[in-house]
Parts: C-alpha cells; structure tokens; sequence
C-alpha cells in the first residue's frame, strides 16, 4: 500500500469559489480526512467566469483561448494557487506536507456527443507555482473514448460507500448541476447526471436582483408552482436518454420560467431539480438502502423536504453520515490525482458509457 497525502481543488459550475481538501489515501481507500480551505470568488471574478462561459458556448477547439476564456482561465489558475496558499498558511503547513494536487479547473462546456469538454486552469503553470506535481484534465481521455467524461466522482462515492453498514448506497451531488452514484454489492457502480441543480435557481434570483442564491428556499416556498411548465421541462429529451448521461451547464435556460413572478419561478425551478433527481430512481438496478445528499443544494431547506417527500428511502445529509457535504468534490480529486498518479482506472462503463475502465488525468 502506497498512502499519499492528496490536496484536491474544486470549483464547480455555481461559481461561488475554490474549495481545498487533504486526504491520505492510496487511490482505493480513503484512510484520513485532512483539514479544508475555501477561497471565494469575488463578485467581478464570477462576472468574468459568466462572461467565460458565454463565450465557450461557440469553441470547437477545447484547446483555444479567446480573449475572454484566456483572462477566464489566468484567473482559475492564480485563484486556485491562492487558495492553495492560503491553506498552507492557515494550518501552518508547506509544499512537503503534501504529495500530490488534483485540479480540477472550471468547467466552461461540456458537450460530449460531440466529444468536446472543456475546462479552464493551466496545471503546469499552478505546479510550478506550488512547487508540487499537479494531476489535472481529468475528462478528456474519457471524452475522446465516446464516453460522457461525468460525472467523475463516482470512483471516491465508491470508496465512502466501503464504510457504510448496508449496501445499495445512493450518493447524490447537488451543485449547479445535479448528479447521483449508485453504489451496489460487488462492482455495481452507476452514475449519471439527473437534470438541474442549484444553478437555475440561481441564475433566477441573481436576475431579479434578490442575492446569488436563494438561501433555505425562503423564496421558493411561498410561490406557486407552475405545473405546466414543470410538465414540460421534464419533457426534455435528456430525460428519456439512459444513463450513463451528462449535462452541460446551460442546457435549460431560464426562459423556461419567464413571466413568472420571483417567488412562483424559484418554486417551479426548485421542483424541477426536485422531480429530476427523484426519477433518478427509475434507473437504479435495485432499490437503494439510504440516499446521502451532498453538494451546496443539501444547504436548501426546501430542496431538501421536496425531496424527502418524493423519495422512499430514507435521505439524508452528508454530515449526517459522517461526510463533509461541502468538501466532497475537492476530497474526489485528491482522490483521482493518486489514481491517476498509478494509472487506476477513474472513469467506467457504468458512469460515464466509456468502452471499459479508463485511467485518465494529466500530471504537470
């Protein structure tokens, strides 16, 4: 067993900031959680990352770098290598306490039928930073295979799940995107993404100047649902595709709510991620013992009762099964750098449809 100590960076498509997480792990099972960080992004930070994102949607070449993704992409990079730093400094630590970093940028497209994916950071610029070999670009080599390159946490889900008293186990993810892990006795392993996640909800309360999220769901409560609408977003075809499927971030847009007011356009969207992951269900191969929410969505207080309502099975928090809701994406990638450092496969066929177990990552 070779255990290495693993900082993993995480910033993900709600645009909020950096997260930092340590692990010691061999890449098969996680041995200890390490202390965590989080950097922020400033307010004209995501104003770039936004106007990053705009301009994605028109590349072709995953490589190039107009002028907006260039300066979006300088800003991942010097953010991520203070966030880093900033870590080290608080918990009185350096470059020789840690062997290995995985970075996984900033997704800005995502399209893998066209076996595209994108995402922004330069490896080797933040290892030289850091003085420390960098693990990065995680889904390309998954995507160039035919297969969706996500969700890639599903390898780490597995890992947590070793430790949980009874299989099925359901972890689901709720970022700006939405995803669940089906994790099985023997090898099953299934993961896909569902539909929305906060990043909707999102977009709708920062359009009608009310904050960047809507904290507890106190906006969406009160409003009205709109059942229509509801009916016909979950008429999408990303629906009735089987899984494995991924999502990119701006495949629904919010003119699927327009002329609602604030409060009924946050309860139809907060239901919509609400009823996407809940059918998720209709997927698995055998009914789960317990769903284990993590992801900034769990923080929604209304999600989260809409949720318990439309599942069978007992749902509950990360913390509540021992987890860090917050740090679980960031602990993933410290996860996937060590996998990748010894070339363990970190994409299958049940998570992503690649041909078969593929190793993946970049090391700097």
């Amino acid at each position: 067993m070779i255990m290495l100590r693993a900082l993993g960076l995480m910033s993900g498509t709600s645009l909020d900031g950096v997260d930092v997480a340590l692990i010691e792990t061999d890449g098969e099972r996680v041995y200890r959680f390490g202390p965590t960080g989080y950097r922020p992004y400033a307010e004209q930070e995501r104003t770039l990352l936004r106007k990053g994102l705009a301009e994605a949607v028109s590349l072709r070449d995953r490589a190039a770098r107009p002028a907006i993704l260039g300066a979006a992409e300088e800003l991942v990079t010097r953010a991520h290598g203070e966030a880093v730093e900033a870590f080290f400094a608080r918990h009185g630590m350096t470059a020789n306490d840690v062997d290995i970093v995985g970075f996984h940028g900033q997704t800005v497209l995502h399209r893998p039928a066209e076996r595209l994916t994108v995402q922004i950071g330069d490896g080797p610029t933040l290892a030289k930073r850091l003085h420390l070999p960098v693990a990065y670009d995680f889904r390309a080599a998954d995507v160039a295979a035919g297969g969706q390159g996500a969700p890639l946490v599903p390898a780490y889900h597995r890992a947590l799940a070793q430790d949980r008293p009874a299989l099925p186990v359901v972890i689901a993810n709720i970022g700006g995107v939405a995803n669940v892990t089906f994790v099985g006795e023997g090898d099953t392993l299934m993961a896909f993404d569902t539909g929305p996640g906060s990043a909707l909800i999102d977009d709708w309360v920062r359009q009608h100047g009310a904050g960047e999220h809507d904290e507890d769901g106190r906006i969406a409560r009160p409003g009205l649902l709109d059942a229509a609408r509801l009916e016909r977003l979950m008429g999408d075809p990303f629906f009735r595709q089987p899984p494995p499927k991924s999502l990119d971030r701006n495949h629904f847009s919010l003119g699927s709510v327009k002329g609602l007011s604030l409060a009924d356009g946050a309860n139809t969207l907060t239901r919509f991620t609400a009823t996407s992951l809940a059918r998720a269900a209709q997927s698995f191969p055998a009914e789960p013992k317990e769903w284990i929410v993590s992801g900034g969505g769990r923080c929604n207080a209304y999600l989260m009762e809409l949720l318990r309502s439309a599942i069978r099975q007992p749902v509950r928090l990360a913390e509540e099964a021992g987890l860090d809701g917050d740090m679980i994406e960031a602990q993933a990638f410290a996860f996937l750098a060590v996998r990748t450092l010894r070339r363990l496969p970190i994409t299958f066929p049940g998570t992503t449809g690649v041909p078969v177990p593929m190793p993946g990552g970049v090391s700097a």
